[in-house]
């Protein structure tokens, strides 16, 4: 049973309405200006631009600054914010569990804030815009508190690893913003799912799978890092099937190359591995159904250790959800059968959720 849609976010008298966000993917960066009062992104404003897979430092900052400012220029902007977030999400539900809607949790006091410079007089921004905060949606490993880039030996990005992100990029900004804030791209898009689809949810889990394994814990719209109900960081992918690293199981990287170990036949990603597993191809179904059943298996106990009662996957591989639920559903309940009642769902609008969690983070430390 799906959730019933939801509201806009509730937000305090003292929050910006208005924010500008980045989103930052394996392969893509995406800006916008997300209007949090209609939970829909600011008609007009939405850019996205390529990132090769061995992108310079120099070029990184370049693209991230060029997709910004294209947000922030007068001719970027329409005349109204009706385009935006689909709160649907085309979920694919597996099973449902809950059907209560709570109401979105208090944040606790923010400090009062002056005001913030205009995007260009556009008429969604009025004078809750916080355009001197910029949400930031990135994967990890990442140092989100202090901007800077890790990734070291993680198969992606490495040229930028050590890149202090946040005090490079900020001068390239125009308007200059104060303030910068950082999240795990899986935890942004958690929040913007449990702001638009699931706000009853009270322990909502949300993995993301593309290039590699994503994860957020959510505790009453609270990310959960350190606690010993979630994987260290709260990081699913630090998790291991059979003594090795989860993500030598489950991600492009291992299944395309199992494929080809296994039939000589090279395989574009994981759309091309689902499409030739829907088209019966009968290696690319084992592969697929054993990966995702390896993945339920590993995410079960931790599941039943936070006690989430909801699951919402996203990410590439979810245009594939009623080729990947079955054996992820089978994974979890042979593990723990009674995760068979948990309610599983796939969101087809990743890039929408996110960007709608990243401005969610940001207004709530503007």
């Amino acid at each position: 049973m799906t959730v019933p849609e939801g509201p806009g976010p509730h937000r305090r008298a003292d929050e910006p309405s208005v924010v500008p966000v980045l989103e930052v993917g394996g392969s893509h960066v995406t800006a916008a200006a997300v209007d949090l009062d209609r939970a829909r992104i600011a008609d007009g404003t939405r850019r996205r631009l390529p990132l090769a897979p061995g992108i310079g430092p120099e070029d990184f900052l370049a693209t991230l600054a060029e997709a910004a400012n294209g947000v922030l220029a007068v001719g970027a902007l329409g005349a109204c914010t009706d385009g935006g977030v689909r709160t649907d999400g085309g979920a694919h539900p597996v099973r449902g569990v809950r059907t209560d809607r709570g109401a979105y949790p208090d944040q606790g006091a923010y400090p009062a804030r002056g005001a913030h410079p205009s995007l260009g007089g556009h008429p969604a921004v009025g004078a809750h815009a916080a355009l001197g905060t910029w949400g930031i949606a990135v994967p990890g490993p990442f140092d989100y508190a202090r901007g800077i880039a890790r990734y070291h030996g993680v198969g992606k990005f490495a040229s930028l690893d050590g890149l202090a992100v946040g005090d490079l990029l900020t001068p390239r900004l125009n308007p200059r913003p104060t303030r910068l804030r950082f999240l795990n791209d899986a935890s942004a898009f958690a929040l913007g799912v449990r702001l638009t689809a699931h706000p009853g949810s009270r322990r909502l889990v949300a993995i993301t799978l593309g290039t590699g394994v994503g994860s957020a814990f959510l505790d009453r719209g609270t990310i959960v890092e350190d606690d010993p109900r979630v994987p260290p960081e709260g990081r699913v992918d630090l998790l291991t099937v059979d003594g090795r690293p989860l993500e030598d199981t489950v991600s492009t990287r291992a299944m395309t190359a199992q494929y080809t170990d296994r039939t000589g036949r090279p395989v574009d990603g994981l759309r091309e591995l689902t499409a030739r597993a829907a088209a019966d191809d009968a290696t690319a179904r084992d592969i697929i159904t054993s990966a995702l059943h390896a993945l339920g298996g590993a995410l079960a106990p931790w599941l039943t250790a936070f006690e989430a009662d909801t699951v919402v996957f996203g990410g590439s591989i979810t245009a594939a959800w009623p080729l990947i639920g079955p054996p992820l559903t089978a994974g979890l309940s042979h593990h723990t059968p009674s995760l068979a009642r948990l309610t599983l769902s796939a969101r087809a609008d990743g890039e929408d959720q996110a960007l709608l969690g990243a401005a969610a983070f940001a207004a709530r430390g503007a």
